[in-house]
């Protein structure tokens, strides 16, 4: 239904002065595009605050308030605030006349700022797409969530042992970890790997960072069996039972907008890449909105640099059109691709940095997804 610049009425009110006749005394409306609008409600009011003596017929009012006040046929007008152009405290009160002609409005249609700012056809049912989408979406949690339980009975079981002969790298939870994303992933994602040659031996510590698109990004990275620490925000790790297996599985909380957990995050990536452990970083910071890879940060790359550890590029490509960022209730239909470029090696953090984003931005552009440079 189309929204209208003016107020309007039912077809039995024609006489009302709301209509949008500019010629008409009544019913005079200047400056559409505003919010608040002048509008001549052709009544008398009378102001009872004695700190001034104003008497005016042109006020300016909300656009919700004049049709909250036609709705309850102008009774009780009650007090307005400064936005309205009177002071606080000011009461006004209808001619009983007017009252009388404006008992039977009700229906009311109004404009504001917000007009076309919505998302068309949305009184309407779910398209079989979307429907689809959200029962996907019911069938991934439902399968990840059942599987999480189970799998961590395990690897509650196996913690002690692997804490006694590897503590650091953790290999037999990743491999919990792997079973469990490529449960969740399969049934309903075609994953592809390009370049998993490039992936160092299993044992060489080694710097992962990859673009950040989606929720999925997670499960899709555990697919690939590595066992590097991921850096994750410390409200995640209580979540039941998946909050948990982060713990077990030695990921490493970061408290965000806290330079202090930054810098002991950073210190942390770095003691554990010392002692034989991969560690994954996600440079953006954050998923990106639009798809578009994102300057990246510095820190991952800093780390390679003291440690002497190779940086491995990641590009992951679809997971954001699958579930974008805000709407993980849903699942689309789709393939993931994951494309993994050779190692990059140096002790320039900033040439690193370069390296790695050149690398996978050139894999987005190639598979016609967009980048944000920054000169």
């Amino acid at each position: 239904m189309e929204a209208f610049s003016s107020f309007q009425t039912s077809p039995s009110l024609s006489h009302s002065p709301f209509k949008s006749n500019p010629s008409s005394p009544n019913s005079r409306i200047t400056s559409p595009s505003n919010t608040f609008q002048r509008i001549n409600l052709g009544f008398q009011c009378k102001q009872f605050d004695r700190r001034t003596d104003l008497r005016r017929k042109n006020h300016v009012f909300p656009i919700e308030d004049v049709c909250l006040r036609l709705r309850n046929g102008f009774q009780g007008i009650g007090s307005l605030d400064s936005l309205t152009g009177f002071p606080l405290g000011s009461r006004y009160r209808l001619s009983p006349l007017l009252q009388k002609q404006y008992s039977e409005c009700r229906n009311i249609v109004a404009r504001s700022e917000l007009i076309g700012t919505g998302s068309p056809n949305t009184e309407y049912p779910l398209t079989e797409f979307q429907l689809g989408s959200k029962l996907r979406g019911i069938g991934f949690y439902t399968v990840t969530a059942v599987a999480a339980i189970f799998l961590f009975v395990v690897m509650l079981a196996l913690h002690p042992f692997v804490l006694l002969v590897d503590r650091y790298r953790r290999k037999a939870h990743y491999a919990v970890a792997k079973i469990w994303a490529s449960l969740t992933i399969y049934p309903f994602i075609d994953v592809k790997v390009e370049g998993l040659k490039n992936l160092p031996p299993a044992d060489n510590p080694a710097v992962y960072v990859s673009n950040h698109q989606s929720f999925l990004d997670i499960y899709t990275l555990l697919t690939l069996g590595r066992s590097f620490k991921f850096i994750s925000k410390t409200g995640i790790f209580v979540i039941p039972i998946i909050g948990w297996a982060m713990f077990l599985m030695g990921v490493i909380p970061l408290r965000r907008m806290d330079s202090r957990s930054q810098l002991d995050c950073l210190k942390r990536c770095m003691d554990l890449v010392k002692k034989g452990a991969s560690v994954f970083f996600f440079p953006e910071g954050t998923r990106s909105k639009d798809g578009k890879l994102g300057p990246f940060k510095k820190g991952a790359f800093s780390v390679a640099a003291k440690a002497r550890v190779a940086v491995v590029p990641i590009t992951l490509v679809g997971t954001g059109k699958l579930m974008p960022p805000g709407m993980e209730a849903t699942l689309n239909m789709g393939s993931i691709k994951v494309v993994i470029n050779k190692p990059i090696e140096g002790s320039n953090p900033e040439l690193l940095r370069d390296e790695a984003w050149n690398a996978i931005a050139d894999d987005l552009v190639r598979h016609g997804h967009g980048v944000r440079r920054v000169e």
